[in-house]
């Protein structure tokens, strides 16, 4: 890590300038870092990013994603990557893997295209980014993970299905697995079974609306109790881990779903017998990053369930400047799940 300067951009067609208000460090930020996934470098790092409009390029939209008025001064986040709405998979309603895309805090520096993340004092919005305003209640700590966590949360949860008086099980109880809580307690889940390998995230989960808190040792006979031995209608698989995706799958009762987010990074593979996903009639998905509809349903999530503690899962916030001394390494969250980053916060 280490701070350059760039003159700032004057934002051309439909481009729009923000100033970085704030940004959080997402774990595939950390993992990074750490040299457990690949980036293309020089990059700017970051994408869990608010910023307010600093200028709008002469033909940049005046509405945002939702129909929302747009002015200079507005906080606003977007969507982890800015599609072009033409190519293949963005006719196929997957603008997330747009062949033409933009993805903010993971583009290797490129010549008016250095300000694409969020570790920086500002961010250049490409064309064909899904922008939000965030309401003025919503306090940054809570918006500012909402385009990676949130609403990747949302993604996971419609693709889970109906959940209303039904049991899910979330497996992971970081960032995105307390948010899984949450809303599949807002949705009215029955059981919301959490399990995870460390305890104060396993507590954290309780406050969030987890019914059931777990170890992977306790899991099998919680699921076993909670469903009359039918198993879980859901799964939500955040850990990425293959040996918790092979305790998992016998969990999920017949006609059940299985969502895999969290194998983002190189594992082994896995142990499964196709023929039980047959006869089982399992449904198993899997999801990298979201939709601009699903960054639309955090922020309406957020705004909406003010009773879950989110501003308490950041651990503060830090000057631009500290992460050169203190990253790579310790992120520095401590009790929290995101470090947050402020570029104008003096050292």
């Amino acid at each position: 890590m280490e701070l350059r300067e760039f003159p700032t951009p004057d934002p051309q067609g439909s481009e729009i300038l923000v100033e970085v208000v704030a940004c959080t460090l997402c774990g595939s930020d950390i993992h990074t870092l750490q040299g457990r996934r690949q980036e293309p470098v020089p990059t700017v790092l970051g994408h869990e990013i608010l910023g307010r409009i600093a200028a709008f390029g002469p033909t940049a939209p005046r509405r945002d994603a939702a129909g929302r008025s747009l002015s200079l001064g507005d906080r606003v986040t977007w969507a982890i990557v800015a599609s072009c709405g033409e190519c293949f998979a963005c006719r196929r309603s997957l603008p997330q893997k747009c062949e033409r895309r933009v993805k903010y805090g993971h583009e290797a520096l490129a010549p008016r295209r250095e300000l694409t993340g969020g570790l920086a004092e500002h961010c250049l919005l490409a064309p064909g980014s899904a922008i939000f305003r965030v309401p003025d209640r919503l306090p940054d700590e809570t918006a500012c993970p909402a385009n990676c966590a949130t609403a990747t949360v949302a993604g996971a949860i419609e693709a889970a299905g109906e959940l209303a008086e039904r049991s899910i099980l979330i497996l992971g109880c970081g960032m995105l697995g307390v948010t899984a809580a949450a809303w599949a307690r807002a949705l009215g889940c029955s059981n919301v079974i959490a399990c995870d390998l460390d305890a104060h995230r396993r507590t954290l989960a309780r406050s969030f609306g987890a019914s059931d808190v777990v170890s992977p040792e306790e899991l099998a006979a919680c699921v076993l109790e909670r469903t009359a031995r039918h198993g879980v209608d859901a799964a939500i698989e955040l850990t990425g881990s293959p040996d918790a995706f092979e305790a998992m799958n016998p969990m999920v009762r017949q006609g059940g779903t299985i969502v895999l987010v969290g194998a983002t990074y190189p594992a082994r593979p896995v142990l499964m017998n196709l023929e039980q996903v047959v006869r089982r009639c399992l449904t198993i998905r899997g999801l990298h990053n979201y939709a601009p509809r699903h960054l639309q349903a955090a922020i309406e999530f957020l705004d909406g369930h003010p009773e879950f503690p989110f501003p308490s899962l950041l651990s503060g916030w830090k000057p631009l400047e500290s992460l050169v001394e203190e990253l790579p390494g310790d992120p520095g969250r401590k009790n929290g799940l995101r470090l947050g980053v402020r570029p104008g916060l003096p050292r």
